[in-house]
């Protein structure tokens, strides 16, 4: 059986996207997160898991910029949001990145993003307003797929990286935590799934060419 702790040396992956009104994580609102935990199966191949997404209220003081809302089209006061506190937010999403972490024996989690500087800032100075205390994950590693994916496919958008891993992309339903979140964790299992294919083809590789060597010696191909 694979186990995912020893996959990633004790780290779980949990895919994070955040939603926010602006870009400085100090001044502007954190308004969506999603996280989804990474899965791995019996043959070591990984999978997205489930992907527990919250709606956020604007901290006490938050800026948000008419721009950014535009561009994720979110209405902070939309009666339907159902938005939580940053706390309730934080306790509500972190719970099943805690339960997986027990399951799968991680250490810790390890946040994946697309450009994870933006999304961990966000995390971080909301955990640093609202007090919350052991963060299940690491306050500054992280798995970058926006990097792994112009090493993969030479390709550093998300929607780009995303179209030349196979998958399917909707502009329609991006710049939502709870859809961005998917597509990375889509993605980087992708990547990954596909850079273990090649060591293992390689392994492979090796193998049969010490058997031929070894016949050609006369010679078997282990001592």
């Amino acid at each position: 059986m694979s186990a995912i702790c020893d996959r990633f040396r004790g780290f779980l992956p949990v895919v994070v996207d955040v939603e926010t009104g602006g870009f400085d994580a100090e001044r502007h609102a954190l308004l969506e997160m999603a996280v989804c935990i990474i899965e791995m199966d019996g043959d070591g191949v990984l999978h997205p898991g489930k992907v527990h997404q919250c709606n956020i209220e604007p901290f006490p003081g938050a800026e948000l910029d008419p721009k950014s809302l535009e561009f994720t089209g979110i209405d902070p006061g939309h009666p339907l949001r159902d938005a939580k506190s940053e706390i309730e937010a934080l306790r509500l999403l972190f719970r099943p990145v805690r339960r997986a972490l027990r399951e799968e024996n991680c250490q810790r989690a390890v946040m994946v993003a697309h450009n994870p500087v933006f999304d961990l800032a966000f995390v971080n100075a909301a955990l640093r307003r609202t007090g919350y205390k052991r963060s299940p994950f690491h306050p500054f590693s992280a798995f970058d797929t926006a990097t792994l994916s112009g090493l993969a496919f030479g390709q550093t958008v998300l929607a780009r990286a995303v179209a030349a891993a196979g998958l399917d992309w909707d502009s329609r339903a991006a710049h939502t935590a709870l859809y961005d979140a998917e597509r990375t964790a889509r993605l980087f299992c992708a990547i990954v799934n596909r850079w273990d294919n090649l060591v293992r083809l390689e392994a492979w590789r090796e193998l049969v060419a010490g058997g031929q060597r070894g016949a050609e010696s006369g010679k078997p191909a282990t001592g």
